[in-house]
């Protein structure tokens, strides 16, 4: 299991978000993948920094199947054309909660979440390198694709926050040019 203090969970929901949190790195292993359970345990952690947080009422494996359903639908997981692919009764059966409750549980998640499609913090790795709305920056008042654009600009962007990585640099180039600006010894 994730250590509840690297997710910033507060000491006293932590009981509650770690009986979530088992449930969701049971099952999203089993029928998705771990990206999924990734994603499910940073979605448990900012309910569980609301205040007051909704996970301390209700039963664990709602909550649980409701958080996977909501991020299962910002990243199509009910389309058959997507991998992974799950329908809304898989999921009702692996968390034991009928489907019309995970999906009214889910819409919760989705607005104390603001979680959307358009909305890199709750998308697997190939959501985000498929969706066109998330690269959208404007630039001198048009609206543009970073991707396009020249790497500094690219940097700007990111260092504001406004893409979730360098698209010249990649993933992983991004992450290392963090670290050399950590460290004073950034070029662009």
């Amino acid at each position: 299991m994730a250590d509840l203090g690297d997710l910033k969970i507060p000491v006293a929901v932590r009981p509650a978000a770690e009986a979530i949190i088992a449930l969701t790195d049971r099952v999203c292993p089993e029928l998705l993948d771990e990206e999924y359970a990734v994603l499910a345990r940073s979605v448990v952690a900012k309910l569980a920094r609301k205040r007051p947080s909704p996970i301390q009422s209700g039963r664990a494996p709602t909550w649980a199947g409701a958080v996977v359903y909501a991020l299962g639908q910002v990243n199509f997981l009910f389309d058959s054309a997507t991998k992974p692919y799950a329908t809304a009764d898989d999921l009702s059966a692996a968390f034991g909660v009928a489907k019309s409750t995970l999906g009214a549980k889910a819409k919760q998640v989705r607005d104390l979440t603001k979680m959307s499609w358009g909305t890199a913090e709750f998308l697997r790795d190939d959501m985000i390198e498929a969706s066109p709305s998330i690269w959208l920056i404007q630039v001198d008042g048009l609206v543009m694709d970073a991707r396009g654009l020249p790497l500094p600009v690219q940097a700007r962007a990111f260092a504001l926050g406004i893409i979730p990585y360098i698209p010249a640099l990649g993933r992983d180039g991004t992450a290392a040019w963090l670290s050399e600006s950590e460290s004073g010894n950034t070029q662009l």
